[in-house]
């Protein structure tokens, strides 16, 4: 490879995940809790997009957004969890120029929809706290399909922009991405090319992504707690606040892992990909249990569907 240094980044056919570095017995209790984890995503998410779609009760702006949350954590941590888990078996772990691309591309789409849909959904419980007897007017049917698309359109934008910019850096050293999934640090280390503007510019788009999802999130939070805070009754306060903890939660666990991963420094590589898991399967993991456990919609709805299919096994 000592001439890859003038040789551009279409040469490269393929790359090495190299994944956790840890004792290859580990390999497989890391494989059972990968596939454990994965399963309890399927689980969670196909389940509580089918109970939303066939119960009427819930056919309201909030379980439409929260439908496509559950849409978005299975399709991106799926573009993650196959692939780590096969190289738990392979020697080689290599993954394709064109498979990094797509994986890369695809993970970035999801994971910033779900971030302008965490923004939308915070709007939604803004305008149902503080403006409830307009909320049916103000989260129309339009509108709500607006936001989903806006936040699907603006993946799909920051997807384009960052995977050009990424996979135009000449690839001239180690083909070894120190990571378990195709992201932009890992590939920026084993990257020749000078990296002052492409981090200007992946910084850049970060703070047009995060800046006014953070800033919706914060605003419609600080009128929802001073609104909450007016209501007289403590029975008033707490359904009001038991409203919101499920999404507070959700926001709570997904940028704090996404901070934590990219404040750390590139000196510490296996501490990034622990928070990586944070976000690409805990967080998938949880979002379903979070607002099952915790409204009383969706667990009236999984008692009623619950019920009736063991209804039918009875009967049968």
């Amino acid at each position: 490879m000592s001439d890859r240094g003038t040789n551009n980044h279409s040469e490269v056919t393929d790359f090495i995940l190299v994944g956790f570095r840890v004792s290859s017995e580990l390999h497989i209790l890391l494989f059972l809790i990968f596939l454990l984890v994965y399963a309890m995503i399927l689980v969670g998410n196909v389940g509580m997009m089918t109970i939303i779609m066939t119960d009427l009760r819930l056919n309201t702006p909030m379980y439409f957004f929260l439908g496509n949350l559950s849409f978005i954590d299975l399709f991106y941590s799926s573009v993650i969890a196959p692939k780590a888990m096969i190289n738990f078996w392979s020697e080689s772990k290599s993954i394709s120029f064109a498979g990094c691309v797509t994986q890369f591309c695809l993970f970035t789409l999801f994971i910033v929809a779900e971030g302008f849909l965490l923004a939308a959904m915070a709007y939604d419980r803004f305008i149902a706290i503080c403006n409830p007897l307009l909320y049916s007017v103000q989260m129309s049917a339009r509108l709500c399909t607006q936001l989903v698309a806006g936040s699907y359109l603006c993946g799909c934008i920051s997807s384009v922009l960052q995977t050009s910019m990424t996979f135009t850096l000449s690839f001239c050293g180690s083909r070894a991405i120190d990571h378990f999934y195709c992201d932009t640090r890992p590939l920026e280390r084993i990257s020749c090319s000078d990296l002052f503007i492409s981090r200007i510019i992946s910084f850049s788009l970060c703070s047009i992504i995060i800046l006014p999802t953070m800033i919706v999130i914060i605003i419609s939070y600080l009128y929802i707690v001073s609104t909450v805070l007016k209501i007289r009754s403590s029975e008033g306060r707490k359904k009001a606040f038991s409203t919101c903890s499920s999404h507070l939660g959700v926001v709570s666990v997904l940028y704090g892992a996404v901070f934590f991963m990219y404040l750390t420094p590139d000196r510490f590589p296996e501490l990034s990909k622990v928070a990586s898991l944070c976000y690409t399967l805990v967080t998938p993991m949880l979002n379903p249990l979070i607002y099952s456990l915790r409204n009383k919609d969706v667990k009236e709805a999984l008692r009623k569907s619950l019920g009736k299919k063991y209804f039918c096994l009875i009967l049968s």
